[in-house]
């Protein structure tokens, strides 16, 4: 197959995905210069440490309160609607930002409530833009289209920082910064506004819903309804429970290994260019772990090979101060890097194959809120860690509570088994309990439709089915 086939046969051959990876990478720049834009405004303008502090709180908090309500509305009216709204909303906000920038306005009163409504915004767009792959793609693209979209993203945060600092360097303001971030999220919305209301034919979540109509049929209209809410998924899904935990407990230690630990391990030993050195390693390792997920698809035990990266990333964050200096800790951080990209990227994909779409969109948010909501505590932790016991001993504590995790949700069947692809699924089926011809089909749809459920629990509505 040539590469001009290999393009269109992809995920890039989808003419609504292009589109979505094109406008996030667009967004993903702009709010990188926003990240630049915003704090210049605020200190170059009479504003200290404290205002600063006050306006990102004021962005920080409504976005984290309002990821549960994002993935409500996105399961109710649609993830691209929800996406849409947000993106022309941020749109009008951030061009207000532009004009006080002009203006040299830095007062909380003006900068408080158009933070606070641009956080907003984020909150409810983070997970209605994790649920809306599924409805573009088919199963055999959605790990490469994963893969490809959040590498996309990655490289917008590699190129947002050094357009918004040159953009205020050469303009001494943040005006122009704040308009292409405004001009970044109009783009953002018109490529949203391409895409088709209605999943694409042939897509995940057309082939889920078609399965969850056949399942509702075949039970009696019992599969599909009644106690199926988010809350009834999460107490029936050992799985998910201990998807969520390790995420917790990921971001509980990886927010403050970030964000305190390395800065604090890079002033100590290898300076200010070091640490960027550091950073730029860890970067360009997690968008080839990325890239590298996009052939994961096809795994017959996803939630084992993800684990497995998982403990590889962990064991290189808990051993990045003791390899010899800044070339050993640069090795560890892009091998962080690299598994842990690997990882996401295949747990989002089994994720999505396997909720519900009704669901998706508010198990996409729990999950996000368990991501963002964990980071305050992480950092507050973390820094009073790392003033008792010091920034390279953190690493290894680090790494051990990620591995502590990881190891026990190993010990779970229902987690191991999560998107199986064969007969020793915990759902009930084996190749042996299988109809011949036309059944086979029939059964795979019972098999989708009842994911998420216990394996007691799916037997029996196989055996009723």
């Amino acid at each position: 197959m040539s590469r001009l086939e290999s393009l269109r046969s992809g995920p890039l051959g989808v003419r609504s995905f292009r589109l979505l990876a094109g406008g996030q990478f667009t967004s993903t720049i702009g709010d990188y210069c926003y990240a630049v834009a915003l704090p210049w405004l605020v200190l170059s303008n009479g504003g200290g440490a404290v205002l600063l502090g006050t306006v990102l709180a004021c962005y920080g908090v409504p976005r984290t309160v309002l990821i549960p309500v994002g993935g409500v509305l996105a399961d109710k009216v649609g993830p691209r609607t929800v996406m849409l709204a947000a993106d022309a909303a941020r749109c009008v906000l951030v061009a207000a930002l532009a004009v006080l920038a002009a203006r040299h306005t830095t007062s909380l009163a003006a900068l408080g409530p158009i933070a606070a409504f641009i956080g907003a915004g984020e909150g409810l767009f983070i997970p209605a833009s994790f649920a809306i792959m599924p409805s573009l793609l088919d199963g055999e693209r959605l790990a490469a289209g994963n893969a490809i979209s959040t590498a996309a993203v990655q490289a917008g945060s590699l190129v947002g920082p050094a357009l918004g600092g040159a953009l205020v360097a050469a303009t001494r303001a943040s005006t122009w910064a704040f308009a292409i971030d405004a001009a970044s999220f109009a783009v953002s919305a018109a490529t949203l506004a391409l895409i088709p209301r209605r999943p694409a034919a042939g897509s995940v979540a057309t082939g889920v819903t078609e399965a969850q109509d056949t399942a509702d049929a075949d039970a009696g209209g019992t599969a599909g309804g009644g106690d199926h809410g988010v809350l009834a998924l999460l107490k029936r899904s050992r799985a998910l429970q201990v998807i969520l935990v390790v995420v917790v407990a990921a971001n509980l230690v990886g927010g403050g290994a970030d964000g305190i630990a390395l800065p604090s391990l890079a002033h100590v030993r290898f300076g200010a260019a070091g640490y960027g050195a550091l950073l730029a390693c860890f970067a360009v390792g997690s968008v080839l772990g990325t890239l590298a997920a996009a052939r994961t698809g096809g795994l017959r035990r996803p939630a084992i090979f993800a684990s497995m990266a998982f403990l590889i990333s962990a064991t290189a964050l808990a051993v990045t101060p003791y390899l010899g200096g800044e070339a050993g800790a640069a090795a560890a951080l892009f091998v962080t890097g690299a598994t842990n990209g690997l990882g996401n990227v295949t747990f989002l994909t089994v994720l999505q194959k396997q909720t519900p779409p009704a669901l998706l969109g508010r198990v996409m948010g729990a999950l996000m809120l368990c991501a963002f909501g964990s980071f305050p505590l992480s950092v507050a932790i973390s820094g009073v860690l790392v003033r008792h016991i010091g920034p390279s001993l953190f690493f290894p504590v680090a790494g051990a509570v990620v591995a502590a995790a990881i190891l026990g949700g190993l010990t779970q069947r229902e987690f191991r088994e999560f998107g199986a692809a064969d007969g020793s699924r915990s759902d009930g089926a084996s190749p042996a309990s299988k109809g011949a011809g036309a059944e086979e089909p029939r059964a795979s749809q019972r098999r989708a439709a009842l994911s998420g459920l216990t394996s007691d629990e799916r037997a029996r509505r196989e055996e009723s089915a």
